[in-house]
């Protein structure tokens, strides 16, 4: 991936962790991409939160660092099949958000700039191992958007979700 792609995953998660946090974004706003991402990863987060709340509950995260392996274990979990999906890269920021809350609930205070940092191991994974897929399935504009836009998004939105809870489950059981 380039530096300009790596930057456009950055300013998605970016856009994804503000928009679960909840700060205003000023300007024009985010892109039709991010708004989309927005949308469906909430969606999924909202459920998955809902579902796993027990689950949820029992782990701790109280500093970047501890996000950022328990982000890695469970997205080493989740790809270790190979297997690649719109839905399964939607479960990644899905997961950032639960992390973002996860640790603005059990700090004091967020730094500024928090959500800068878990943004970039977001774009970070997403570049180290779905670069490709992504280019090979219409990029974001030409294969993300136009498989989650509205008109076709309950479907996959159940897929994903479903998902998700798999992933979680099996997680808990290791």
């Amino acid at each position: 991936m380039t530096d300009c792609e790596f930057g456009f995953i950055y300013v998605l998660a970016q856009d994804y962790l503000k928009y679960v946090l909840q700060i205003p974004q000023p300007g024009t706003g985010p892109s039709k991409t991010s708004r989309v991402l927005q949308n469906v990863a909430f969606s999924v987060q909202k459920e998955v939160e809902k579902n796993l709340k027990t689950y949820l509950d029992n782990f701790d995260v109280i500093s970047i660092d501890i996000a950022k392996t328990i982000f890695n274990q469970v997205m080493e979990k989740e790809f270790e099949d190979g297997i690649i999906n719109w839905g399964r890269i939607v479960t990644i920021f899905a997961f950032g958000g639960i992390l973002i809350k996860k640790l603005l609930r059990e700090q004091i205070a967020l730094d500024v700039d928090t959500y800068k940092e878990i943004s970039y191991f977001v774009a970070e994974f997403i570049m180290d191992n779905t670069a490709e897929w992504i280019r090979q399935n219409g990029g974001w504009e030409n294969g993300f958007v136009k498989k989650f836009e509205p008109r076709s998004g309950w479907l996959t939105f159940l897929e994903v979700t479903r998902m998700i809870c798999e992933i979680f489950l099996l997680k808990h059981y290791y």
